[in-house]
């Protein structure tokens, strides 16, 4: 089965910066489209960004385009996500996800493999 390992996490002052990332223990990494998504406390998962199979697209939350960044390296099976001009709302733990298809998908029930969360808490 696809195991999903994350890195990255951990405190950062607002305004800074963070970069996530995921490795994914597959022979065929590049047959997933990837996801991030993020669950703070009291609130639902979340979708974040994704990524397609091939990199080449990409989507993001409202709440995140502009600062934070997907991009995915299938000759490492690894999935980065890059967030800069981090605000105290981006607090919550992150999961990367793999999705069974090519294309990007924006709902939890439709990603197939999970990882086990990195804390990422942003402080004032």
């Amino acid at each position: 089965q696809v195991q999903l390992v994350e890195s990255g996490g951990g405190l950062v002052q607002a305004g800074g910066s963070l970069r996530l990332s995921c490795a994914a223990s597959t022979r065929t990494f590049s047959s997933y489209a990837m996801g991030w998504f993020r669950q703070a406390p009291g609130k639902e998962r979340e979708f974040v960004a994704g990524i397609s199979w091939s990199g080449s697209n990409t989507d993001y939350a409202d709440s995140v385009k502009g600062r934070f960044t997907v991009s995915r390296d299938n000759a490492k099976n690894t999935v980065y996500l890059q967030m800069n001009s981090l605000k105290l709302e981006d607090t919550a733990v992150y999961y990367c996800a793999a999705r069974s298809g090519l294309t990007i998908a924006t709902k939890t029930a439709q990603y197939d493999y999970w990882g086990q969360g990195t804390q990422v808490t942003v402080s004032s």
